[in-house]
């Protein structure tokens, strides 16, 4: 029915923002920039949360072969790299800013279609991925207190965004639900983060951090991980309930929703034309919406 789409699109929009938000707090408030540990973390509970889930019967999880695992393993590699240098980016950068450069995924992805399948492109999809472009790369000259690590973090998490959507779409194994995608993102995380803890000195540094023993971060710590992998329950949920044009004006939604709550939250540093960045680049996202509708890419 209507109204459950509603509700699915609506509790979807919500865990989306409460996620961010969290996430900024732990990262950018209580200042714990090690990512390593970061998301280890995250994917390791949503890697048992999401087993647990499939024993239980509440979410369909089929045994996956070596072959399925080992063929999906390239999109995990992407899957790392967005999460990793996202942590960084959104540790860097206001939030309404992150999703500015985040867009530039979709013109990156549009690159990557436009050499394999060599197609038409519609003027209206060309002018939106444009301003998507153009308001990424002018966004640094305008940020009134431009981060340029920050910055170079988010081009990495807008490339790996990028290309994992087109993995998505031309892997050629059909054995793997998202779900079943998603947990051997997780489980190919938590073995490489583990790895990578301790030459990346993240170890070592989160055994110094001064919160280690505060009650604030151990809560936050805890509702990032559940509220990272309700979300991505959420995104299958819904992306399975929904056209892929509906399924893009929810994200489109959430993402503003955030934006607009997040100066009442976090302090957020703009002026009037690093505003005008983030309101060209989500129109152009809306544009891409609109000119998407009959598609699938």
């Amino acid at each position: 029915m209507q109204w459950r789409r509603h509700v699915t699109g609506l509790a979807f929009s919500l865990v989306f923002v409460v996620s961010y938000f969290t996430n900024k707090f732990v990262l950018s408030v209580l200042n714990f920039t090690y990512p390593t540990l970061f998301q280890g973390w995250q994917t390791f509970i949503g890697a048992i949360l999401l087993l647990v889930s499939g024993k239980l019967g509440w979410v369909e999880i089929n045994r996956i072969t070596r072959s399925a695992a080992l063929s999906w393993l390239p999109g995990s590699l992407l899957f790392v790299g967005n999460i990793y240098a996202g942590s960084r980016a959104l540790s860097r950068l206001d939030i309404p800013f992150f999703f500015t450069l985040q867009n530039c995924s979709h013109p990156f992805s549009y690159v990557i279609f436009k050499v394999m399948r060599r197609e038409k492109t519609q003027w209206l999809k060309f002018i939106s991925l444009c301003l998507m472009l153009l308001s990424a790369i002018n966004l640094p000259f305008y940020d009134p207190q431009v981060d340029h690590s920050g910055y170079l973090w988010a081009v990495c998490h807008l490339a790996c965004v990028g290309a994992y959507r087109v993995f998505q779409v031309h892997h050629k194994s059909v054995n793997l639900s998202d779900l079943e995608q998603q947990c051997i993102n997780y489980l190919f995380s938590v073995l490489l983060l583990a790895v990578a803890a301790h030459p990346t000195g993240d170890l070592t540094g989160a055994l110094e951090f001064p919160s280690l023993q505060s009650h604030t971060f151990h809560c936050g710590c805890c509702a990032s991980a559940l509220l990272g992998f309700l979300l991505r329950l959420a995104t299958v949920k819904l992306k399975s309930g929904l056209s892929f044009e509906h399924f893009g004006v929810w994200i489109f939604l959430s993402k503003v929703t955030a934006m607009l709550l997040s100066p009442f939250i976090f302090s957020v540093n703009s002026n009037a034309s690093s505003l005008l960045c983030v309101v060209v680049s989500h129109v152009g996202e809306a544009l891409l919406i609109y000119s998407e509708r009959d598609t699938h890419v």
